[in-house]
């Protein structure tokens, strides 16, 4: 071979070589996206270590999603052994770090949890890829750097690779989440093991917790559609803060209801700890008048919802209660109990329980009928509303109410 044509061929074969490096950087790049840039040690060991940042420390960390563990889940005293289980989520505020709870409030035994991610972005935990989590306790993850949108959905996918019960879950959450195994995936409308999102927003002042019932979980409401009232005070609040829901179906105030602890046992751990509380929204009682045993003395539930307020003060954050709402035509509707729901609203919007006051009574019973619900609102039982009903409470808050610092009261200083 002549030497000019050599030199040809070898100059070829270089340039070849060259356009296949590229090629396989873009195409990794393309396919995977840019690697995300780790945390500084310090700042993710000190998350770590710090699950819930105080109130008022101003944007760093908030929360964006939270339920409230309700029970065991039945039939899973094994627990879900080689499941990977994806709850979905709907975000409230956005921001370019996350960080998870996983909560074993309910079982007997160890929790192994591996396999995490935020969006198929890998999460780890004290720098490790698995975490053992206690009976009966919670950890949260170190941070991961992943673009949170508000307003939007949100994968946290982890695996159970081996037998620990029984789950810690929220039933009939109204958003469809899967869990899958070696067979199959199936949908479900359940939230397993996982209780909080917190993004880190530097802009964001803090979080509105609300700890409910029914009426603020979202029965009734379309799944999937995130019209609880909480997500309608959420898409007006327009990111500026985060809301955090803690509404279980079937909750009451001063005993265990139907589900999940009483509102004064649980009000520590599912509201005043959540990270970046800045307002809680008390919405408990009606169970209280209407639900078997049925609490006579307006007094007591007055008392409990004082109770609550004088501990979120405690913490510095303002209150906000809302008035218990109609539901002439339940099964379990008498006039008798009726009156105590009355008598209770007489005193929240007396101003002597909570800071401020949102009137969802006023918002949604029957102009002619007030101890019913209105018709274009009532989801059919007359207990709980549609979407449209679930509107009407959203946009009844007062939003100076839940953003403004609490000043406290001459007697308080």
């Amino acid at each position: 071979m002549p030497r000019r044509q050599g030199y040809a061929l070898l100059i070829a074969l270089l340039a070849g070589t060259a356009l296949l490096a590229v090629a396989a950087v873009l195409g990794t790049t393309l396919f995977t996206g840019p690697d995300a840039a780790p945390l500084p040690p310090a700042e993710t060991h000190a998350a770590a270590r710090n699950p819930v940042a105080p109130a008022h420390t101003g944007g760093n960390w908030v929360a964006t999603w939270t339920t409230a563990p309700v029970g065991a889940e039945p039939g899973t005293g094994n627990g879900l052994p080689g499941s990977t289980i994806r709850n979905t989520v709907h975000t409230s505020v956005g921001g370019d770090a996350a960080r998870i709870t996983l909560s074993n409030l309910y079982g007997t035994v160890p929790l192994v949890v591996d396999r995490a991610t935020v969006n198929t972005r890998p999460v780890t935990f004290d720098g490790a890829t698995s975490v053992t989590v206690a009976a009966g306790a919670r950890v949260v993850s170190d941070p991961v750097v992943v673009p949170v949108a508000p307003d939007s959905d949100l994968q946290v996918a982890f695996r159970t690779p081996r037998a620990g019960g029984p789950v810690t879950y929220h039933p009939n959450t109204h958003q469809t989440s899967y869990l899958a195994d070696g067979r199959a995936t199936w949908s479900t409308t359940k939230w397993r093991y996982l209780t909080a999102v917190d993004v880190r927003n530097e802009a964001v002042p803090g979080t509105v917790v609300v700890i409910g019932d029914s009426l603020t979980a979202g029965s009734g409401s379309t799944d999937d559609a995130n019209t609880r009232w909480t997500d309608v005070l959420a898409d007006r609040l327009g990111g500026r803060y985060g809301v955090a829901n803690a509404g279980i179906a079937g909750n009451r105030l001063l005993t265990r209801g139907s589900a999940g602890e009483a509102g004064t046992a649980r009000f520590e751990r599912d509201a005043l700890s959540v990270a970046g509380a800045r307002t809680v929204i008390v919405a408990l009682g009606i169970n209280d008048v209407q639900q078997a045993p049925q609490e006579p003395d307006a007094g007591r539930i007055v008392a409990g919802l004082r109770t609550l307020a004088d501990q979120a003060r405690a913490r510095g954050l303002t209150v906000v209660g809302a008035t218990l709402t109609p539901f002439e035509g339940f099964p379990t509707w008498t006039p008798e109990r009726n009156a105590v729901r009355l008598a209770v609203n007489e005193q929240i919007r007396s101003g002597t329980v909570f800071d401020a006051y949102v009137d969802f009574d006023e918002a949604v019973r029957d102009p002619y009928a007030p101890n019913r619900v209105r018709a274009a609102y009532d989801s059919g039982d007359h207990l709980h509303f549609n979407d449209a009903g679930y509107r009407a409470l959203g946009e009844r808050v007062d939003l100076t109410s839940v953003e403004r610092a609490r000043t406290p009261k001459s007697d308080e200083l």
